[in-house]
């Protein structure tokens, strides 16, 4: 498997537009993943930075340090006031959560980053939460002021002029170890949970 620097898996995000979300209205048809595996750089909160955002429940978080350091993560782009991929992929990823066993469940924590932070507050996500039944202590929905959520989303390789033109791209990181993955949303449900459950396992 071929590696490289983070980076470098965040401009394939960037410049792939088989993975805009306006084309994914089908991403259920096509089975298979495109997966990558890629080392981050050494100093992974320098890169992501440690913006403060606000989660669900209003509670101001730092990207790095309370969200991502040493877990493992799946992140995604969503906004609440999108009709199409963005509530097929919610739904696909709490399916993805249902098929791990508990233990895996319990150590992988999914983050959902909105591309429209001017309207996503915490209590639009909520809601958009509630009617997804995705309400769970491991599931991060994140929004804030605009220019911070832009710089993470820059950091997450997504340049977007507006909420819908956000990558649909999946990726799953462990974040400890630096790997991390990239991953199609229209994989079936089956193959992203045994990715996840690769990166809860020990690296020898």
């Amino acid at each position: 498997m071929k590696y490289l620097p983070f980076s470098a898996l965040m401009l394939s995000v960037m410049i792939n537009p088989v993975l805009a979300h306006e084309n994914h209205d089908d991403h259920d048809k096509h089975p298979q993943a495109e997966q990558t595996e890629v080392s981050a750089p050494q100093d992974a909160r320098s890169y992501f930075t440690d913006t403060a955002l606000l989660n669900q429940h209003g509670e101001r978080v730092r990207f790095y340090s309370d969200v991502l350091q040493d877990k493992v993560v799946l992140l995604n782009v969503v906004f609440t006031q999108c009709a199409d991929a963005c509530p097929l992929i919610t739904r696909k990823l709490k399916e993805v959560r249902e098929a791990m066993d508990e233990q895996t469940a319990e150590r992988v924590h999914f983050i959902s980053v909105t591309s429209d932070p001017v309207n996503d507050d915490p209590e639009v996500l909520q809601t958009f939460i509630q009617k997804h039944g995705v309400d769970s202590p491991n599931w991060s929905f994140l929004t804030g002021g605009k220019a911070e959520v832009d710089l993470v989303l820059s950091r997450l390789g997504h340049f977007i002029a507006s909420p819908e033109a956000h990558s649909t791209l999946l990726i799953a990181g462990d974040v400890a170890n630096k790997r991390w993955s990239k991953i199609r949303p229209d994989a079936q449900v089956q193959a992203i949970a045994q990715r996840l459950q690769l990166l809860t396992e020990p690296r020898y």
